[in-house]
């Protein structure tokens, strides 16, 4: 399965892939040619539809030498462009939106017995998507959905008319999710919303966000919580209470900016101006100083000037960001801002995005290199350092989700879930480098079920039946930021 676009997408995919594997299918082997592609699509950018139809080419021949597969594409892609993919790509067999996504498996059969394409888009949405089944992709930490849909009106995002409106779970609801995946061995929860404090809104209670994190502070197990991504219309006093009080909150913020000029704010619809964003940093910093504050900003919006530029880098020199998730502006038909006047060229853009990027890697950097002498906890995971085995490393996040690739010795017992208290010997703009060695570890429940799901009797038979997954067609997908996204808030 192939996912484009933000968190939310990929939560979805974990329902698509459980609704999939519920319905009988098994996920292909890498090295095989599967029976189902499901692309699960964003709409944000506009390289997103360019990849889409991009790999919807490279499969037509894949496809058409394998009599009998079938390729689905859901998501905020599907949603927006309906019937124009099955014209375009009339060898995609199902499309399908992002209010019915468990009717994959019906559609996929349907499409079988008929024949022909099944384009089937609903306007509201069907089922909450967590009372779908999901198989998720990490055994030590999961996506924990809390709302679905947003109220925001940015003119810049399609997302809103994607999604629709914000849909709130019950607080019972998301708290048994959370219980019940600790007890399947999970360490580590990230509650999800395109907009997280505005949860409760749908049953009227203004504190219920900071009411549920303290809640996940209860949980017996459950050793870190995050979340993304709040709006800073949003963000209130007793969310940052909440956070600093309750100790598995992990020290860290997604709080997306967009541009630090507050007239081009306003005319992003964005509710907020620069001394309110400002403010709220300086109180998230008051009351957790070792904080890493990360944030999005697109660069050259409808109307941007060289002044309004320079407040986007006056409030990225004050804020200074742990990182900050760049965008260039791109037009999508159907905002309200793709026919405003004032669209920049794209040589402007471009010289613009390269020295706010220039400018927030230097700051990061320097935020990194405070770190080197200190010891750091890093939950170790699965597949974010490349080099590793080459480098006898292993890579995880610290609690203020900063990358961290660690030196190991050849024995170690650490698996993907386990703790190591390691101490910064090196830092990077992107990452932070322990080489003298794990001072402590910690094994966990969550490295016990990483075990579990990975270790397979020498006998066990190979799996068969109808595969499931995705060929190789072209340059793989680059894994998702940890937090981030313009379809965020």
């Amino acid at each position: 399965m192939r996912t484009y676009g933000c968190q939310m997408n990929v939560h979805d995919s974990e329902r698509l892939s459980g609704l999939l594997e519920d319905a009988g299918y098994e996920r292909a082997a890498e090295d095989a040619t599967p029976d189902v592609v499901v692309f699960n699509t964003c709409a944000v950018r506009e390289n997103a539809d360019n990849r889409l139809y991009g790999n919807l080419g490279h499969l037509r021949p894949v496809k058409d030498a394998h009599p009998g597969m079938q390729i689905a594409v859901g998501g905020c892609l599907a949603q927006k462009d309906r019937g124009e993919i099955v014209r375009r790509a009339p060898w995609v067999d199902v499309v399908f939106g992002t209010h019915n996504i468990g009717s994959l498996p019906v559609l996929l059969e349907r499409a079988r017995v008929q024949r022909e394409a099944q384009v089937e888009i609903q306007e509201a949405l069907e089922t909450f998507p967590s009372t779908l089944p999901t198989r998720r992709e990490s055994a030590y930490a999961a996506w924990v959905s809390i709302s679905v849909g947003c109220n925001n009106t940015c003119t810049f995002c399609i997302v809103p008319a994607l999604r629709g409106k914000e849909k709130d779970r019950r607080p019972g609801d998301v708290l048994a999710e959370v219980r019940a995946v600790v007890a399947e061995g999970a360490v580590e929860v990230t509650l999800l919303g395109q907009n997280v404090n505005a949860y409760g809104s749908e049953f009227g209670d203004r504190q219920a966000f900071s009411k549920l994190l303290r809640a996940c502070g209860e949980i017996e197990g459950l050793e870190r919580v995050r979340f993304t991504s709040p709006h800073p219309r949003d963000f209130t006093d007793d969310v940052i209470a909440a956070m600093a009080e309750t100790p598995n909150v992990m020290p860290q913020l997604h709080m997306p900016l967009q541009s630090g000029s507050s007239r081009l704010l306003r005319a992003m619809r964005r509710s907020y101006r620069q001394e309110r964003f400002l403010g709220i940093v300086e109180k998230v910093r008051a009351a957790m100083p070792e904080a890493a504050i990360t944030t999005d900003i697109i660069v050259g919006f409808p109307g941007e000037t060289e002044e309004d530029f320079q407040e986007t880098l006056k409030v990225v020199r004050e804020a200074r960001f742990a990182q900050a998730y760049t965008f260039q502006y791109s037009k999508r038909p159907g905002t309200p801002a793709a026919t405003m006047d004032g669209q920049l060229p794209k040589e402007v853009v471009q010289e613009r995005y390269q020295r706010l990027v220039d400018l927030q890697d230097a700051i990061s950097w320097e935020e990194n290199q405070a770190l080197v002498g200190r010891e750091v906890e890093v939950l170790v995971a699965e597949g974010e350092g490349r080099k590793d085995g080459e480098r006898r490393r292993l890579s995880g996040r610290a609690a203020d989700n900063r990358l961290v690739h660690f030196a190991v010795d050849e024995d170690a017992a650490l698996r993907p879930g386990d703790m190591a208290t390691v101490e910064v010997t090196y830092a990077a703009p992107h990452h932070l480098v322990a080489d003298s060695g794990v001072r402590r570890s910690r094994r966990t429940r969550a490295g016990d079920a990483w075990a579990a799901r990975n270790g397979r009797p020498p006998a066990e038979p190979a799996p068969s039946g109808v595969l499931l997954g995705m060929p190789g067609v072209g340059a793989p997908a680059p894994a998702p930021a940890p937090v981030g996204g313009c379809c965020e808030s």
